[in-house]
């Protein structure tokens, strides 16, 4: 491959990802700002209740589409390196129909099954049942849209997933807080129904978004099939599935860790942290600072990597096809390096910012100490996200959910141990995450060097990590100086850190011209900036 096609794609991986990576920031502002009035509507008390219903549904989605939006994305992506338009149409229509039953079906399950979960113990608070089944309908949404998600990042087109998203999420929050609030004089445990509602609303709302960008497909497709050779030959519907079956079976149950995850922290860290001394009414409360509050904040730090995995997973399936080894190399690289250039700021950042984050922000101090503790979860989580797209674009969809399994078993021996100590409490559920993170992301590079014989580059590590740690001492002296300015401080802190993490890394060659020049949109400007500034060469 040339270097100017090699130079393309990365541009095209590199696009789709900022194209997504600036939805993904839309969406999280939009969703923090949501937690932070909502917080205030409901407190811990409530989010918890809401959060406690939240697992069930995300375990709902994720086995209703069984990991078949993934699958579409990478049997699209194939079909189009070999320019077979007709094949990748047909994938979209056979798998739309799956997902069309299998959302129904589990839409019921968990709408049905909302009585049986909380008879049984599993939810431990019988108020959480009415968060169960007004998230109920949002599974068939979710499920049915995510075949046009997945048929759309074949194509490589980033643009419908952006602002399907941000549609979603818009309405989603809307629809939450009017709920929330017409049904607060009822209870707690129908406002936190009434906020649950919210899913469904946004789901169906952001479906209509996708079928608006796959229709404008569909005329162009009409071009691309007078073009296309008729002597490629039609896939059979029994094959696709069978396909798809396979790709998707480790895809779902890599996805399915997640929530599994969720589910294991709603058994676990309440019931230890009773047996750490706590009150059920407490437990619930530390159990929202744990997955309402820290969580959150981790993900929204990894907005970035999470974007890139989506558009890495097509993106290195057509150089897998095309045999291009030196183009997979470099996507590689090119993720691993930027990723850990985003994640290593936002760990040191959190991480000091914690106390002044939980109350400014959720006007709650008593989450500082799992914010904190969960800060150090932004880096491995990118790494795990990252890892786990390039072995899925490789074909090796199985191994991720082996490593999820394995990191699993570490999280769930450390949090039944750590949260039942009363001096970590809730901080030791906080650390079993963070190893669980850690744990997969170290397994899953491992493999990636068997595969590829790419290895992550000590300097790759060293440089970001320096000048994190200098930013890192801009922002506790900033806040020494400034911790009577109450809120103040943190913005402070902020602005001092941005540039004091910029300068540190381009004065140790963390950040070269070549990167900027491959930055979509942005990076050329920057670029003439840097120029005019004396800092890079012309």
């Amino acid at each position: 491959m040339s270097d100017k096609r090699e130079a393309k794609t990365n541009n095209q991986f590199l696009k789709g990802t900022l194209i997504l990576t600036i939805s993904s920031i839309v969406v999280k502002v939009i969703g923090s700002l949501n937690w932070i009035i909502l917080s205030r509507v409901l407190g811990g008390e409530g989010i918890g209740l809401y959060q406690m219903g939240f697992p069930m549904y995300l375990m709902a989605i994720t086995v209703s589409s069984a990991g078949i939006p993934v699958a579409i994305s990478i049997m699209t992506a194939e079909k189009l390196a070999r320019k077979d338009y007709r094949g990748a149409k047909k994938i979209f229509n056979v798998s739309l129909r799956l997902l069309l039953i299998s959302g129904l079906v589990f839409s019921t399950a968990l709408y049905l099954g909302a009585g049986w979960l909380v008879d049984s113990n599993i939810i431990r608070d019988s108020r959480a049942y009415y968060s169960i089944v007004a998230l109920s309908p949002a599974v068939f949404f979710v499920t049915f849209l995510s075949s046009f998600r997945g048929y759309l990042q074949g194509w490589q087109i980033m643009m419908p997933t952006a602002v399907s998203e941000i549609v979603e999420q818009l309405l989603r929050v809307i629809t939450m807080l009017i709920f929330a609030d017409l049904l607060m004089p009822y209870g707690l445990a129908y406002a936190a129904g009434g906020a649950s509602m919210g899913a469904g609303v946004g789901a169906f709302c952001a479906l209509l978004v996708l079928i608006w960008f796959y229709a404008r497909l569909k005329k162009k497709l009409q071009r691309e099939f007078a073009a296309q050779d008729d002597s490629i030959p039609e896939e059979r519907s029994g094959h696709i599935i069978k396909r798809l079956l396979k790709l998707a079976l480790p895809v779902s149950l890599s996805s399915l860790m997640l929530p599994i995850g969720a589910n294991l922290d709603l058994l676990i860290v309440p019931q230890r942290l009773e047996a750490a001394g706590f009150d059920v009414r407490e437990a619930t409360e530390f159990f929202g600072y744990l997955t309402g509050m820290a969580v959150p904040l981790v993900n929204l730090a990894a907005i970035f990597t999470a974007a890139m995995t989506t558009s890495l997973v097509p993106s290195i399936s057509e150089s897998r096809v095309l045999q291009d080894f030196a183009a997979i190399r470099d996507k590689i690289r090119i993720a691993f390096r930027v990723a850990l250039i985003v994640s290593m700021p936002c760990t040191v950042g959190l991480f000091f910012l914690a106390e002044q984050v939980a109350a400014l922000i959720y006007n709650a101090p008593g989450a500082a100490g799992a914010i904190k503790t969960m800060s150090v979860g932004i880096l491995f989580l990118g790494l795990h996200q990252i890892s786990t797209g390039i072995l899925q674009g490789l074909g090796k969809t199985a191994i991720p959910v082996i490593n999820m399994i394995l990191a699993g078993l570490v999280k769930v021996v450390m949090s039944w141990q750590l949260t039942a100590l009363p001096f970590l409490g809730v901080r030791g559920a906080a650390m079993a995450t963070v190893a669980d993170f850690g744990v997969a992301a170290i397994v899953n590079m491992i493999l990636i060097y068997r595969f590829t014989g790419y290895g992550l580059a000590v300097s790759s590590l060293l440089k970001p990590a320096f000048a994190s740690a200098l930013m890192g001492g801009a922002i506790y002296g900033a806040l020494q100086l400034t911790q009577y300015w109450g809120g103040w401080s943190i913005l402070v802190a902020f602005a001092l850190a941005v540039p004091v993490y910029g300068l540190a890394l381009l004065s140790c060659g963390g950040l070269h011209e070549d990167d900027l020049q491959q930055i979509p949109f942005i990076g050329r400007r920057v670029l003439a900036v840097g120029q005019r500034l004396g800092i890079f060469t012309r």
